[in-house]
């Protein structure tokens, strides 16, 4: 396991407040009111950890395959349905959402290998990110992958707590499946608009591993 490099500003500064705080209070308290002082300690130790825990990026054997779309993220799978897709296709899709809650892996990963044909940041707003507009309505990035005659896209969405979405990738760029192509900081959810009669893997509230799952197959 190693830290993603998202949070190592996230992580340095929180653990200058940890310290900063516990200093303060063992300074002033110690004396009085020592378990106080142990309360802080414990507490803002279980923050700084959540925060270590929200960047891992666990040691996987990640799954190549020509012919399958791979989890994007980690997750449940909280909508396997059609869709008409206003923003790119302007047909009808299937989609597929994994909704990623704070306790997930947050590393974003390609789908399937191809080039970059689209790519687009909406600003939007912060509903919870299982909510059914959040597809549509929240603060989000859609990147489109072409394989073949085969197009995948892809979609990065801010839930209620998430308020950075970060995306690597740009139009043009050729990718590999499962390597990294983003990052969503605290709570949100990643939809796949997929072709109308893609062969589905998995099924409604199944837990997902990014770059490990088959989602479909092409």
């Amino acid at each position: 396991m190693y830290i993603h490099r998202e949070g190592n500003k996230t992580i340095a500064i929180a653990t200058l407040i940890f310290g900063a705080i516990n200093l303060a209070f063992f300074y002033f308290f110690s004396a009085s009111l020592m378990w106080l002082c142990g309360l802080v300690f414990f507490a803002t130790l279980a923050v700084l950890l959540f925060l270590v825990s929200f960047f891992r990026i666990p040691n996987r054997k990640l799954t190549i395959n020509d012919n399958a779309i791979i989890a994007p993220a980690d997750g449940k799978v909280v909508v396997i349905e059609e869709t008409i897709d206003t923003e790119y296709f302007k047909d009808k899709r299937l989609q597929i959402s994994i909704f990623m809650s704070p306790a997930n892996v947050h590393v974003n990963r390609n789908p399937l290998s191809g080039e970059v044909v689209y790519n687009q940041y909406h600003k939007g707003k912060y509903l919870v990110a299982w909510h059914p507009k959040s597809s549509t309505d929240n603060e989000r990035h859609s990147v489109v992958i072409k394989k073949g005659d085969k197009e995948v896209l892809v979609k990065q969405i801010a839930g209620a707590l998430a308020k950075r979405i970060v995306n690597y990738l740009h139009v043009g760029q050729k990718v590999k499946q499962t390597e990294e192509f983003g990052f969503i900081k605290f709570g949100s959810r990643v939809d796949l608009l997929l072709p109308i009669g893609t062969q589905v893997n998995v099924s409604l509230n199944q837990a997902v591993q990014g770059g490990v799952t088959v989602i479909a197959t092409l």
